[in-house]
């Protein structure tokens, strides 16, 4: 059996270092793996965090909008508060000078209206929890009043 051609000292070593190397790589690629969840997890983390803070931040927000002072409960077609884009269910925070602070009835808005036709007004409401503005210009059109 001792073959004069194999030097087997020589095999055994190339297949005790190929061994070596198989086992160095398994622990190097244990170490990646391991590596690799950790990174995941704290990506993770990190996404559930700027969730939280997004969610905090949207709840601030909406403490933080101002107090209405009047409720849009109609909207004509083709009248110059449709067209600026007033909407039924817009909370109005702010119409022109008037707002929460000196508001004392509907007539302080005819009377802001009356002053400004022709003339845009900055008109600042609450859309679907949102604070949104729209400029709006009182004028006479077809239907009644300035505004419609």
């Amino acid at each position: 059996f001792p073959r004069d051609d194999i030097d087997l000292y020589q095999v055994r070593s190339a297949r005790h270092n190929v061994i070596c190397l198989q086992n160095d790589h398994k622990a190097l690629m244990k170490q990646v793996e391991e590596a690799l969840h950790q990174l995941h997890a704290r990506e993770k983390e990190k996404h559930a965090k700027d969730e939280a803070e997004a969610l905090a931040e949207a709840m601030s927000q909406n403490q933080s909008l101002p107090q209405a002072f009047a409720k849009v409960n109609a909207v004509t077609p083709g009248s110059p508060a449709s067209i600026s884009g007033l909407q039924v269910d817009d909370e109005i925070v702010e119409f022109g000078s008037v707002n929460v602070n000196n508001f004392q009835n509907l007539q302080n808005i005819a009377t802001v209206v009356q002053h400004s036709e022709g003339r845009p007004l900055s008109v600042t409401v609450i859309r679907s929890g949102k604070k949104v503005h729209v400029g709006l210009t009182p004028k006479r059109w077809a239907g009644k009043g300035l505004l419609g």
